[in-house]
């Protein structure tokens, strides 16, 4: 029987995001998230590729995305809600790390696999900062899919994307758990199996 580590299982069964609008200062300092960082770095990594990248947005670099998501709503002829929408999570923000997917040539891995390993940072970013005691929150919202968008406001290069906003604060209140899935559902047994 394999060792045991039950207070990272424990973590991983109880785990909950706190929502973005919840957090709020302090928030982790350069060391505190860097060791976050690295954490979410050593996700798997098919062909040692580092297919990911990350951007650190403080309260002024958040403010400017904002602008920018303002600015771009307007061009685009978006209604004032949607707008607004885009907007707030980089307007109410107080820190967030934008994980970038940046899939690199290779013969040998694609870019699906690729594009899975960025999606994999982001909830080891997310986990982490969990585990390091802070409220922690994946968020994407419109914005983030607009291609154009992105390479103005983030200096995002045209094979790049964003996979994921984390944000990381001290939560102002911890949300109920919300239902889970039922397994019985989800998960199919091959007929016979009895390990």
């Amino acid at each position: 029987m394999p060792d045991r580590n039950q207070a990272a299982l424990d973590f991983l069964l109880t785990r909950r995001s706190r929502p973005a609008k919840t957090l709020t200062t302090p928030v982790p300092n350069r060391a505190a998230l860097t060791e976050l960082l690295t954490v979410a770095a050593r996700t798997p990594d098919h062909g040692k590729l580092e297919p990911w990248r990350f951007i650190v947005l403080d309260k002024g670099g958040l403010a400017r995305v904002a602008d920018a998501v303002e600015a771009y709503a307007a061009t685009q002829g978006y209604d004032a809600e949607k707008s607004a929408k885009g907007q707030s999570q980089y307007r109410e923000g107080t820190l967030a790390v934008v994980v970038v997917a940046s899939p690199k040539t290779s013969d040998k891995v694609p870019v699906i696999e690729q594009t899975y390993s960025a999606g994999a940072v982001c909830l080891s970013l997310l986990n982490a900062g969990l585990a390091a005691g802070w409220g922690a929150n994946w968020l994407s919202g419109w914005p983030s899919h607009e291609a154009g968008l992105m390479q103005s406001a983030l200096a995002l290069s045209t094979q790049e994307s964003v996979a994921g906003i984390i944000h990381i604060g001290t939560e102002t209140s911890a949300p109920p758990d919300r239902p889970r899935p039922d397994l019985a559902t989800i998960v199919t047994w091959p007929q016979g199996w009895t390990a």
